[in-house]
């Protein structure tokens, strides 16, 4: 792959070990399925699903899960090129339980530390990161050093060229403290026009739950656009001029990991169109139902024509 991308995203990677039995707790699972995971690489295959020129800035271990992962991204499309390995460190796995529909316990093993946090800035391609359409970080990335100082100097280097994500996805068992946690996305903000997060996602740079409080609070840090995923609630969105929420998609939920990085690349392709944002709500929504009826995560990102076709049936139910 040659040239800018459209997507780049920079961040968490790992192996998903999936069980393949529903409601069964993972002492008493038998068999397991092998997948893609970590948000940022999520969100590169879901944006390549739709179509666009994606990469991710990430780390593996140099064992056979790292050449797993490698292997499996170029057959999703995604160009690999600042995929590398760590050969010190392992790379990482992540296990979770399946208990529809809300249920979805997650057990990561990054330890000693994940290669992904041993992403250095002056292995940047800074060029690459200025050229991106959109350029996609998470506040994973902000956990621990060199990886903190990477992703600020990534941020800041890009100086909110185009559309500059900033994926709030704070998972406590990463990090010292939720204080912490909001010290380095407090001093991310800046450097971002977007940000999106679930309700306890938002809640660590804002202090609040409450939706639209939570939208303003990040809309005063100085982003262009909040968005606040608030499960059965559906989703907000709110620039300075406007806020709109679109309700949820109903579906059977086999699994709801990976349905917001789902959400994430659908978000990207609406964005990247010059959409209406009810309408990029609508498609991320979308998205992210089909993947949370499904197992797996990035295996189950789906096309363009199978968020149309939910978006449409949608529109005709209401009609």
């Amino acid at each position: 792959m040659t040239g800018s991308l459209e997507v780049l995203t920079m961040g968490r990677i790992g192996v998903d070990i999936y069980p393949l039995e529903v409601g069964v707790r993972l002492e008493d699972v038998t068999s397991f399925g092998k997948y893609v995971g970590g948000s940022a690489t999520n969100v590169a295959v879901a944006a390549a699903r739709l179509g666009h020129s994606s990469a991710v800035i990430t780390r593996t271990g140099d064992d056979p899960f790292g050449r797993f992962l490698r292997t499996a991204l170029r057959s999703y499309g995604v160009d690999t090129r600042f995929v590398a390995a760590v050969p010190e460190l392992p790379t990482p796995l992540a296990f979770c339980e399946i208990f529809p529909p809300d249920h979805f316990p997650i057990y990561f093993y990054r330890y000693p530390k994940a290669p992904d946090l041993e992403i250095r800035a002056d292995e940047l391609d800074i060029a690459a990161i200025c050229e991106a359409e959109v350029f996609w970080v998470t506040v994973t990335g902000l956990s621990q050093e060199p990886s903190r100082s990477a992703t600020l100097a990534a941020l800041e280097a890009r100086s909110r060229t185009g559309i500059t994500v900033l994926d709030l996805d704070y998972r406590p068992m990463l990090w010292a403290s939720q204080q912490e946690a909001r010290r380095w996305v407090l001093t991310a903000l800046p450097y971002v026009t977007v940000a999106v997060g679930n309700l306890d996602e938002c809640e660590t740079p804002t202090g609040t739950r409450d939706p639209m409080q939570a939208g303003r609070a990040l809309l005063n840090s100085g982003i262009d656009l909040a968005v606040v995923k608030q499960g059965p609630a559906g989703v907000l969105a709110m620039t300075e001029e406007s806020a709109v929420e679109v309700a949820p998609v109903a579906v059977e939920i086999v699994n709801g990991i990976g349905a917001g990085d789902a959400f994430g690349g659908a978000m990207c392709h609406g964005l990247l169109a010059g959409w209406e944002l009810a309408d990029v709500m609508r498609f991320a929504n979308a998205a992210g139902a089909i993947v949370a009826s499904r197992l797996s995560c990035s295996d189950a990102m789906p096309t363009v024509a199978e968020i149309d076709a939910v978006v449409t049936d949608r529109a005709d139910a209401g009609r």
